[in-house]
């Protein structure tokens, strides 16, 4: 009996440590975790992200991460994988997992694109206005994202005039846009007008991106203000008569003055109709009244409108240029826009269309509007200058691959990018940062290539700079050379140019002698005649 309890006792012991060496889920889920870093992505649109994900398992099993996204592992170790997402354009969530014991986990990272709003117009129609009618201030942001963090301001002249934010509108929309209608006043004339982006990413752990449209003013019109004058002659007594005019329908303000038998009624008239209309003078004196009406023409002319589809485009693309008269403006004019090939007819704008170069960064065009009134032809311009975006470059003209400094002199690394927005520009040696806002004692050091590169938000561009440091002696040495080398050529031009004369004077100094002799013989024959006529 004892035997068979000691055997039992064994077999309960081999059970249970059978059952040790099965492994428990619950337990597994418990010894080990998985990490995502960084724990928050905010990436900028078409950048890269780099990703590590890591676990506490001391024997993983497969591993990886699940994204939509271009990916490619850059490293691993026993308990790591790192990976590089190229190209990130949209929002994304990333699942990084691993095995251990035959117990997966996995872990989201949550990736949001941003676009700063780099680019905000705000446009005001029309630029000119009458009083009392109305309007609008439009602001848009051609690309921004995430939208519903965006906040646009309009602002007249820097005191707020409208605010809004995107928080309930869609994601997919990547084209903010405020638009407000205003009553015009008087008070409103050349205002300031502009409009301030924000895009406030503090809730993704970003920062906070700002930037502002340019600058518009207002134009208020009310018709141009005229003096009118009524005068009445040998009138007794000239104190008490009574003069009224009107413009039209429209009954004026004189302000009468007298002296003798003479008054004068002076009144000012902002005209709010154009056209031919009439001026009248009523004068009256106890039981008299005497009238007198003249002609009088009115016409607008507030500047013309000149309009750039795209005042800030890519390098390549097309864009419209119009010029047309404003709507104010009577009667119609004749518009004629800089670099159009035709001349429109009168009230018809002139339009452009052309394919932005960079060389047209700067570009200045002209919308002149000409107007007959009276005979009289009158004319008025309107100028908008075209920004052209494009990426850097580095030229030869601007940035030369091969620069001599002469030691012991101040020198400077002479590269000056060209690129819209204004390029930054970075030179380095084995990777050191090279200082090009101070000048630096040229040494022998200094003699080795930089590699420079010029960045903007449109791309970059490198060049490899090949700097040589001349000694003094051989810098004055070349120098002194050259200037010999420069006389040597002036002196032989000169006796050149001396020599060559000569030989033309000596070849045709006989022919002309001869030509002097004939002369003096026949002045002597002449002379000799005269002589003898006078005897006779």
């Amino acid at each position: 009996l004892l035997a068979l309890l000691i055997r039992m006792e064994m077999l309960l012991f081999g059970v249970w440590a059978l059952l040790a060496l099965i492994p428990c889920p619950g337990a597994a889920e418990d010894l080990f975790e998985v990490s995502v870093w960084p724990h928050q992505a905010l990436v900028k649109y078409g950048q890269s992200l780099m990703v590590n994900c890591s676990t506490t398992c001391p024997d993983p099993g497969p591993s990886g991460i699940e994204t939509l996204l271009k990916k490619t592992q850059v490293g691993k170790g026993p308990q790591w994988k790192e990976f590089l997402l190229e190209d990130v354009t949209q929002n994304s969530i990333l699942q990084c997992f691993f095995s251990c014991a035959g117990i997966q986990k996995d872990i989201s990272l949550g990736i949001t694109v941003y676009q700063s709003p780099e680019q905000v117009i705000m446009e005001l129609q029309p630029e000119w206005v009458a009083v009392d009618d109305a309007f609008t201030v439009t602001c848009h942001v051609p690309s921004v994202t995430p939208l519903e963090n965006l906040t646009l301001t309009l602002l007249q002249d820097n005191q707020e005039l409208h605010r809004k934010n995107f928080r309930s509108l869609a994601v997919a929309s990547q084209r903010a846009e405020v638009t407000i209608s205003v009553k015009a006043q008087r008070e409103d004339d050349r205002c300031n007008f502009s409009c301030h982006a924000e895009l406030d990413l503090s809730s993704h752990g970003g920062g906070l991106f700002c930037s502002g449209s340019a600058i518009k003013a207002l134009r208020i019109f009310v018709g141009m203000a005229e003096t009118m004058s009524c005068e009445v002659a040998r009138v007794f007594p000239a104190e008490e008569v009574m003069i009224h005019m009107f413009l039209g329908d429209q009954e004026l303000r004189p302000f009468l003055s007298w002296e003798g038998d003479t008054v004068w009624a002076n009144a000012s008239v902002r005209a709010m109709e154009t056209g031919d209309q009439e001026l009248s003078c009523l004068v009256s004196l106890g039981p008299m009244e005497h009238k007198t009406r003249e002609p009088v023409h009115v016409y607008s002319f507030p500047p013309p409108i000149l309009e750039i589809e795209e005042l800030y485009p890519l390098a390549g693309t097309e864009i419209n240029v119009t010029c047309s008269g404003h709507v104010l403006t009577s009667p119609s004019p004749t518009c004629r826009l800089q670099g159009a090939p035709d001349l429109p007819a009168p009230g018809e704008p002139a339009w452009l269309l052309l394919t932005a170069r960079e060389e047209d960064d700067g570009r200045n065009f002209s919308c002149e509007a000409s107007l007959e009134v009276q005979g009289q032809r009158l004319s008025k311009t309107t100028v908008i200058q075209l920004h052209v975006l494009y990426k850097p470059r580095l030229e030869e003209s601007g940035c030369p691959g091969n620069q001599i400094w002469l030691e012991g002199m101040e020198q400077m690394l002479a590269c000056v990018p060209k690129g819209n927005p204004t390029p930054i520009l970075s030179c380095t040696w084995n990777g050191m940062i090279f200082d090009l806002e101070v000048p630096q004692k040229a040494t022998q050091d200094h003699s080795r290539t930089y590699c420079c590169t010029a960045t903007n938000q449109l791309g970059s561009v490198s060049k490899d700079i090949a700097v040589i440091v001349q000694g003094l002696d051989e810098g004055v040495s070349s120098t002194i050379f050259v200037i010999i080398i420069v006389i040597l050529g002036v002196g032989i031009i000169a006796l050149y140019l001396n020599y060559r004369p000569c030989k033309i004077e000596r070849r045709n100094l006989p022919y002309r002698q001869k030509e002097k002799n004939k002369e003096e013989e026949s002045q002597f024959a002449v002379q000799q005649a005269e002589k003898h006529n006078a005897q006779n």
